[in-house]
């Protein structure tokens, strides 16, 4: 089970990397104006505001990733950290901005939280 939950936790922190990149860097090219549906200007006028949560988004990606590599007790306290801030980010966003936060962001977050708990 441990390794379950090193793998979802993995996926977390990746899931988060890869939304860091989008928000930060494409946010104003096709693939980041795709992902919400933004029209040129529409991402130009919200690019801060995008950066600014990508790098939020980057700071959970590396706090899993330091869960990951600290020893126990530590590395077990910090990966339920942050997937609870991972699923309270997840849950606030899809209920404020875009339900399909719940399912791309809380779901994959308390999935992977259950394994840490469960594998401990």
């Amino acid at each position: 089970m441990e390794i379950l939950a090193n793998v979802l936790v993995g996926l977390v922190a990746a899931l988060h990397a890869y939304i860091l990149v989008m928000e930060m860097f494409l946010w104003e090219k096709k693939p980041g104006r795709g992902l919400h549906g933004f029209d040129p200007e529409m991402a130009r006028a919200t690019a801060p505001l995008a950066a600014n949560q990508g790098l939020y988004n980057g700071f959970l990606a590396a706090g899993l990733v330091w869960g990951l590599i600290a020893g126990d007790p530590t590395g077990f306290r910090v990966q339920v950290f942050f997937l609870v801030c991972v699923v309270i980010a997840g849950v606030y966003g899809g209920l404020t901005a875009n339900r399909r936060i719940l399912f791309a962001q809380a779901l994959p977050g308390a999935l992977a939280l259950a394994a840490v708990l469960i594998a401990h």
